[in-house]
């Protein structure tokens, strides 16, 4: 750090490791440096458009300071330590919830005689599941911004904590964005792939993988007990559409109703 506040630094560009980027990022934020935590695809993208295919710890960090300087991406917004916290809960209950489910599938597979063993691992884990849920509410309560907002977002039919808390730590612009933009962003808007007169199929890509995959448990809950996306769901099947495209439409009728409640400040209204 102390090398670094001998130069004018107009941004301080770092990629997203899995943390082991976190105590740079956080003694850059302290010197009072824009950081910028970029993401190792969008990196290797343009790696892969300047034709730099070979990769050693060297050429990286060459690499990422021509991205840096060419691309000039936008500073990462520093969190407070309480939003750290939040984040870092989430993503042990993340871990917890999968350790999970691979003992439930365990449990079915493994026999009677070892079933005794997979229980016990279950019972544990719920445990530690809720301690940590009790410990991530009392922390979102202090967010007064997260707080408002869950209760907003908890008034509709089919979404539980799982979701709003996904949505509160990976999609932080819910609620500033449009409908075109919030659905690209998650990843369940049809991107088009025309050519000349050639009509190819929509189809989705891209997007933040991990709120994808809690909005589609969320959507399918949904289908069941929330009027609107329940009648859009059926509408759809019965139009002759793939369950799975149905269930994809609904999903973005989701996030463009959610993101609407958070820029509307509005809590759900059927009418």
């Amino acid at each position: 750090m102390k090398r670094i506040s001998y130069y004018q630094v107009s941004r301080v560009v770092m990629e997203s490791t899995g943390r082991y980027e976190f105590d740079l990022a956080q003694a850059c934020y302290q010197k009072h440096f824009p950081v910028v935590i970029a993401k190792p695809t969008s990196v290797r993208q343009y790696a892969k458009a300047i034709d730099q295919l070979a990769k050693t710890d060297q050429i990286d960090a060459k690499l990422i300071a021509q991205y840096a300087a060419v691309i000039q991406p936008k500073p990462t917004p520093k969190k407070s330590k309480n939003l750290i916290v939040i984040k870092d809960l989430l993503t042990r209950r993340r871990q917890l919830m999968q350790m999970r489910t691979q003992e439930l599938n365990r449990l079915k597979i493994m026999g009677k005689s070892l079933e005794l063993s997979c229980k016990r691992v279950i019972k544990c884990l719920d445990k530690e599941i809720e301690r940590v849920e009790s410990k991530l509410q009392k922390h979102v309560e202090l967010q007064q911004e997260w707080h408002d907002r869950q209760k907003l977002l908890q008034s509709v039919p089919g979404v539980g904590n799982t979701l709003i808390y996904s949505i509160l730590a990976d999609l932080p612009e819910i609620g500033t964005l449009n409908s075109k933009q919030v659905g690209k962003l998650v990843g369940v808007a049809p991107m088009n792939r025309d050519s000349g007169l050639f009509k190819g199929k929509r189809r989705i890509q891209g997007g933040r993988a991990g709120i994808r995959t809690t909005l589609y448990m969320a959507t399918l809950s949904a289908t069941l007990c929330n009027p609107l996306i329940r009648a859009c769901y059926k509408k759809l099947v019965l139009m002759g559409k793939h369950k799975k495209v149905a269930i994809t439409a609904c999903m973005r009728k989701m996030i463009t109703i959610l993101n609407a409640m958070v820029r509307d400040n509005k809590a759900w209204c059927l009418d």
